[in-house]
């Protein structure tokens, strides 16, 4: 069974680092960030944390992720 190996842009490094989620998932494309309590904040907290950093990431959240209490933040 072949390992598939996910890239990840130095943005994305960069915002784990300082968002430091608990649970998240690598998509090929960004992360998906999960098991959030409240998720309305964090989304916030993560796009305020991309302006502030100046980072070429977006946030991406629809209903079926907030049944999951989870976003994305991927690529822009």
């Amino acid at each position: 069974m072949e390992k598939t190996e996910i890239k990840i842009s130095t943005d994305l490094k960069k915002f784990i680092d300082k968002f430091e989620p608990n649970k998240f998932k690598m998509l090929a494309r960004g992360i998906e960030i999960r098991g959030i309590n409240d998720v309305h904040r964090s989304i916030e907290l993560a796009r305020a944390l991309i302006e502030r950093m100046k980072l070429k990431l977006v946030v991406h959240h629809s209903a079926e992720m907030a049944q999951y209490r989870s976003f994305e933040v991927v690529n822009a």
